[in-house]
């Protein structure tokens, strides 16, 4: 069982930025695919990002259009880290933030919640306007 918690979500002005930090326990495989989501009130749990890697082959990042060019995903192996850089933040990103990890490798990380197999409790964003 990998064990993963979020950490970074707080509350910031429109325009602004925030961090988000996913640390897992343990890592499973070589090959690994950590991502975001977020759920704001009443809507369902959406994608937002993720990143693939395996040792010495290629990293690959997916984002949803609606974050392309002001988030940025990235880790550190050493810290078995992954984070979620958010620049230019909107009213509309307001949402709990949830981080989630599966033991495969995929040029073309996966988008839906089922393709993960481990799951953080989340950390709320909230951008005033």
């Amino acid at each position: 069982q990998v064990q993963l918690q979020e950490s970074g979500g707080g509350l910031v002005q429109a325009g602004g930025s925030l961090r988000l930090s996913c640390a897992a326990s343990r890592r499973t495989s070589s090959g690994v695919t950590m991502g975001w989501f977020r759920q704001a009130p009443g809507k369902e749990r959406d994608f937002v990002a993720a990143i693939s890697w395996s040792g010495g082959l290629g990293e690959y990042t997916y984002y949803t259009d609606s974050v392309k060019g002001r988030f940025t995903i990235s880790r550190d192996n050493a810290k078995n880290t992954v984070y979620l850089q958010m620049n230019s933040l909107k009213p509309e990103d307001t949402a709990v933030y949830y981080c989630a990890a599966n033991s495969r490798y995929s040029m073309r990380p996966g988008t839906q919640d089922w393709s993960y197999d481990y799951w953080g409790q989340g950390t709320q964003v909230t951008v005033s306007s």
